[in-house]
């Protein structure tokens, strides 16, 4: 065997070594680039050109490796790379182990600086204050629904949203022993105690259930505590040196979560977008479908239609939209500009690769 793997090996190394040479050129070139950006100030994080390049790469992709696989490689290649121009910091819903520092790994590689925050709030002043160049906050979840804080702090933020992404949300049930005797309380987020209701009734109806800060923070507690466990994912489980009872307990195998990637850079088109707005009318006959038509009118597709109370105390909503295309496409800003003359109230909440 180990004959016959001989010459197979030896094209692998070879092969190992052009690759590490033409990575060593990437990097003297990512060097130079960075020398030119920091004369003009431009931003080191692009999100439209990366999310071009890992578009690239999957149709050029003849396999045998799987274009996801071959993605997450170029985006590592890709985060190391931009860390030679300048170490990104991102803050995210912490401790360490959650779905948001999972999210903000798979959007920017690991190859930053995590600020793990309290609450979405803090991820939020993090990157207002500039001590996180983004933040990654939840948006969506296909079982809750909206994450109703993150809204109401886009409304009020001045940051804007530069990329989005989809995540699936795999909960298992972690002790630090790996089983359930002495353990007296469940521990996770609000939501992911929702999205594991009905696995918790059937299987553990009468243990205390209490919800945290996160699921980290869930994680954390569990570590420290055996009369405690925990519902998280595998990063908080790794993180946290907990043994898994059992996997996947969501109640929905499909279930995923979605993340918006918050900060003030303004992106350019990529050629593949999307467009998030708030706004809201004047509560009289036929003002939704008077706001709404221009988009019909100019072909432009509404993909998310979310109303929310504006807290004005006299029944009156915001409604967040989101639309395919760039704010700067021709027929997507005649639309928004139509949109915005209609509306009571109109913020753009930003532009991004639609990477869904």
């Amino acid at each position: 065997m180990d004959k016959a793997l001989k010459p197979l090996r030896d094209q692998i190394d070879a092969i190992d070594a052009e690759i590490l040479e033409l990575l060593c050129r990437r990097g003297e070139i990512v060097v130079k680039v960075g020398h030119l950006k920091a004369k003009s100030d431009a931003p080191v994080f692009r999100p439209e050109r990366e999310a071009q390049v890992l578009r690239g790469v999957a149709e050029r992709n003849r396999g045998p490796l799987a274009n996801e696989d071959v993605q997450t490689i170029f985006r590592e290649i890709m985060s190391a790379c931009r860390a030679l121009e300048k170490r990104t910091t991102v803050a995210y819903l912490g401790p360490a182990g959650t779905y948001s520092e999972q999210a903000a790994l798979q959007q920017f590689g690991h190859t930053i600086d995590g600020m793990a925050c309290a609450s979405i709030d803090e991820v939020f002043r993090a990157a207002e204050a500039g001590t996180a160049d983004f933040g990654v906050v939840p948006i969506e979840n296909s079982t809750e629904g909206t994450i109703n804080r993150t809204l109401d702090l886009l409304l009020q933020s001045p940051l804007i949203i530069s990329g989005e992404l989809s995540i699936p949300v795999h909960h298992s049930l972690m002790t630090k022993t790996g089983a359930m005797q002495g353990v007296k309380l469940i521990c996770a987020h609000s939501q992911a105690l929702a999205q594991c209701q009905a696995w918790l009734n059937q299987h553990f109806p009468n243990i205390e259930r209490q919800a945290v800060a996160s699921n980290g923070e869930a994680a954390r507690m569990a570590s420290e505590d055996a009369s405690v466990a925990a519902v998280a994912g595998e990063l908080a489980g790794e993180k946290y040196n907990l043994q898994v009872v059992h996997a996947h307990i969501q109640d929905d195998p499909h279930n995923r979560t979605r993340f918006a990637i918050i900060g003030r850079l303004q992106t350019v088109p990529s050629g593949n977008d999307q467009t998030s707005v708030v706004l809201s009318v004047k509560n009289q006959a036929g003002a939704v479908y008077k706001m709404l038509e221009p988009l019909a009118r100019y072909g432009v597709s509404m993909t998310r239609f979310e109303s929310r109370p504006a807290r004005t105390g006299s029944w009156e909503y915001n409604f967040f939209i989101d639309i395919e295309g760039h704010a700067k496409d021709e027929k997507v800003a005649k639309a928004l500009s139509e949109l915005k003359e209609h509306a009571a109230y109109f913020k753009l909440l930003g532009s991004y690769p639609f990477t869904l």
